[in-house]
């Protein structure tokens, strides 16, 4: 039987700040490689044996989620949108009325490094029985150090030495412990960390929910029921949702039923919960440094630098256990050992009104992204990427004009009743109030540079008047 993969893709991401933010979380950051950990996640979950997955995301992240599957070829089963946030329990549920009852559902979170994807894809598969059998069964990544950071599993006996993917009973869940609880738990060789992945079939699932979480069933089931098509996504009934408690597939079911099984991972995993584990999961070299293309270290151990703008160079000198995260509007510099505090900076940076603390760059759309080079007083400039076959809307400001130079590709603009093509080096002029549209009919990517003036630039400045992403007044874009 085809197992169906339900990837979770919402969360801040905001302990790998500044390099993943509200805008744009870590999943789909290219953090330890060429794909970002969301794309590994769905290349890790598919080919033999395994279905079109499903994903699960919030509006905000939707276009990113098609873009970057495009990049693999590889199309979605479904992907629905949550119309808030309420944690992993309603999403999860939600997955599961959308499937065939017997269907077999592997939920995993798509933040996550995995790197020996065939042994994983073959403790899935070991799991299958037991998942048949009408068992809930989570997985136990083997522990290497005394983790504070993680929720553990309590085994029924220790597992094989050689970590084999066989399921046995699960005796209980444990708290993300203190330290001396942790070298206890580490000790003990009965105890795994909890990796919040999850196999079971979609009836087991709904069936748990009948008898642990009844309203919950009752409201996402009317969610499901009232969701809307809205282009290739599904959009939950967002009333029900709303009525939604916000909690955990753990606290609302795992930590009750009585039906549970764990199969212990013997691979390399992270959740890349901050940047020291970025640090370790990139390898770093003899000295333990871990230095990105733009950044170089002297004399540095134990330190990571990264610089994320091709116009940058990081350089450290005699840095011993530090963190430098350079990017085009912050930079992070943290003592390795308080890598976990970075949240406590975002949460100060929101405080004080920054946009740096939850707004990344670079603006994704479903034509493809802008970022601002220059902002002055009257003034902004802009670089803007458009998809092959893309379109922005049909629109017009109040308060600015635009000037557009193609640098690449070709562009298709409208201006009131005329209609030009604008080859790289030409530019062309928006008045204020015009109706204006841009479009890329080329087979390569368009890119810009756009010139505003004007009295306001924000850009909520826009009146819609034909948009095939159906966005309303005012949108983004």
């Amino acid at each position: 039987m085809l197992i169906h993969p339900i990837l979770l893709c919402g969360g801040s991401g905001t302990r790998l700040w500044p390099l993943s933010r509200k805008s744009f979380p870590k999943q789909f950051v290219p953090l330890t490689g060429e794909t970002t950990l969301f794309q590994s996640s769905v290349q890790r979950l598919s080919g033999e044996g395994f279905a079109a997955p499903t994903i699960v995301t919030g509006s905000d992240f939707r276009f990113i989620v098609t873009e970057q599957m495009s990049e693999l070829g590889i199309t979605p089963s479904a992907i629905l949108i949550e119309p808030a946030a309420r944690n992993t329990a309603p999403a999860i549920l939600a997955a599961a009325l959308t499937l065939e009852p017997e269907a077999l559902m592997l939920v995993a979170p798509s933040d996550h490094v995995i790197p020996d994807a065939p042994r994983f894809r073959a403790a899935v598969q070991a799991a299958a029985a037991a998942a048949e059998a009408g068992q809930l069964v989570t997985f136990g990544i083997r522990p290497d150090r005394a983790e504070t950071g993680y929720g553990w599993l309590e085994l029924s006996q220790a597992p094989d030495a050689d970590f084999g993917p066989v399921a046995q009973p699960l005796k209980r869940f444990v708290e993300k412990p203190d330290a001396a609880t942790a070298e206890a738990l580490l000790a003990s060789g009965t105890h795994l960390w909890n990796a919040g992945i999850f196999l079971f079939r979609a009836d087991t699932l709904i069936a748990a929910f009948e008898a642990h979480q009844p309203d919950m069933l009752a409201l996402v089931r009317e969610a499901v029921a009232q969701a809307q098509k809205d282009l290739s996504f599904t959009r939950l009934a967002p009333d029900p949702w709303a009525q939604l408690e916000d909690i955990s597939i753990d606290y609302a079911i795992m930590e009750k039923a009585a039906n549970l099984s764990v199969v212990p991972y013997g691979g390399a995993w992270s959740d890349l919960g901050g940047w020291e584990a970025v640090w370790r999961e990139a390898g770093p070299d003899a000295n333990g440094v871990v230095a990105g293309g733009h950044a170089l270290a002297i004399d540095c151990t134990d330190t990571l630098l990264r610089a994320e703008a091709g116009t940058q160079e990081v350089v450290g000198i005699g840095l011993k256990d530090i963190v430098a995260v350079a990017m085009p509007d912050a930079v992070l510099v943290a003592h390795k050992s308080r890598a976990q505090d970075v949240k406590k900076a975002v949460a100060a940076l929101k405080a004080k009104g920054a946009p740096q603390a939850e707004t990344f760059p670079r603006d994704h759309r479903p034509w493809g992204w802008f970022e601002s080079l220059v902002v002055g007083s009257r003034f902004q400039v802009k670089r803007i990427v458009v998809h092959p076959g893309a379109a922005l809307s049909l629109q017009s400001h109040h308060h600015r004009a635009e000037h557009w130079i193609v640098v690449e590709g070709t562009a298709r603009v409208t201006i009131d009743d005329k209609v030009q093509l604008v080859t790289e080096n030409q530019s062309v002029y928006i008045p204020l109030g015009a109706v204006h549209r841009m479009e890329n009919p080329g087979k390569v990517p368009l890119t810009l540079i756009e010139v505003q003036t004007g009295s306001y630039l924000g850009e909520d400045d826009i009146i819609r008047y034909e948009d095939v992403y159906a966005r309303g007044q005012g949108a983004k874009g």
